[in-house]
């Protein structure tokens, strides 16, 4: 059983509506729809009653939110705990990352940062978007990095959680250079000959970028999916091996550009890209968590960078 199921479980008790915990459990409704059941075959009974609407729980779910909150209780004392005793703590930087930025954004920042602001003592959770989000959340980490799309948000109360731009990446199509060190494919292919498609799972947030690519293009692409995974990663080796057209960030393939081994697949135009913020989160000191002092110095050192050296003025609470 994973901790996450008993938090998706109470969500539903208190909103009785799927789509609504799906939003504010930052997934889709089909990924929440399946942790549900994920649940409720672990426990070997249903704990929802689908025969009715509104949302409603059977006897069994009854005696087991209260179980379920207990539990979660205890789960994140006992995390609270032992984080509290470990002598590192207070100095080490724990940072949240989508799997794509871990590889990508995450090493050169940090070199970056060690050079212009202290050596810096990390520790790295790399997880997919909704998952990073919760770490933050949750208090699971000091700072979130992620991207972020006006059409595609992060949905973080900005009454309760700083943030800052720390640049921009474009998602655009790439494919294998052949001999002549041109792309093996190039879109937007046809209808007789549709392209060979590298795609993003569902629940993957790229692959909601590329669906906006896709719903947006005002000349149709006609591809055909020959694999499907959630990191930019596995599409990028498999656009290497020649299998197809892949959307992959242009900071993930910069050695494979350089060294002519991809290309971009969509003929040097804009017509089928999208560009995303990379933004960096934390949550605001509170009497219940208080933060690092690392943290906090860390902060101060980005806004003034990005300020031209200039510390920014705190906005009043009651203003926020």
């Amino acid at each position: 059983m994973e901790t996450k199921w008993l938090e998706d479980f109470i969500s539903l008790v208190e909103t009785n509506n799927f789509s609504r915990s799906a939003a504010l459990r930052h997934v889709t409704q089909p990924a929440f729809s399946r942790r549900i059941q994920s649940l409720e075959n672990w426990l070997g009974t249903d704990l929802i009653d689908r025969t009715s609407y509104p949302t409603r729980l059977t006897p069994a779910g009854v005696v087991f939110y209260e179980q379920a909150l207990e539990m979660l209780s205890k789960i994140n004392g006992a995390r609270e705990l032992l984080r509290s005793k470990r002598a590192a703590a207070q100095t080490s930087i724990d940072l949240a990352v989508p799997h794509t930025l871990s590889l990508t954004f995450v090493p050169k920042w940090l070199t970056g940062l060690e050079q212009d602001f202290a050596p810096i003592r990390s520790r790295l959770m790399a997880l997919n978007v909704h998952d990073a989000v919760l770490q933050l959340v949750e208090g699971g980490c000091d700072l979130l990095l992620c991207y972020h799309h006006p059409r595609q948000p992060v949905q973080l109360d900005p009454g309760r959680y700083d943030m800052l731009v720390l640049g921009r990446e474009s998602l655009r199509a790439y494919a294998r250079c052949d001999k002549n060190k041109v792309p093996e494919f190039t879109l937007p292919g046809t209808k007789r000959a549709p392209l060979p498609f590298l795609s993003y799972t569902n629940n993957a947030y790229l692959g909601r970028m590329v669906e906006l690519i896709l719903n947006d293009a005002k000349t149709p692409l006609h591809l055909e999916p020959h694999y499907e995974t959630d990191m930019a990663e596995g599409l990028k080796m498999m656009a290497l091996e020649g299998r197809g057209v892949a959307f992959l960030p242009e900071s993930a393939v910069t050695r494979e550009l350089k060294q002519k081994q991809l290309a971009r697949a969509d003929g040097d135009t804009s017509d089928w890209e999208i560009e995303m913020e990379i933004r960096l989160y934390r949550e605001r000191a509170s009497a219940q968590r208080r933060g690092k002092p690392i943290v906090d110095r860390l902060w101060e050192f980005l806004e003034m960078r990005q300020n031209g050296g200039r510390k920014k003025p705190r906005t009043p609470v009651s203003e926020r």
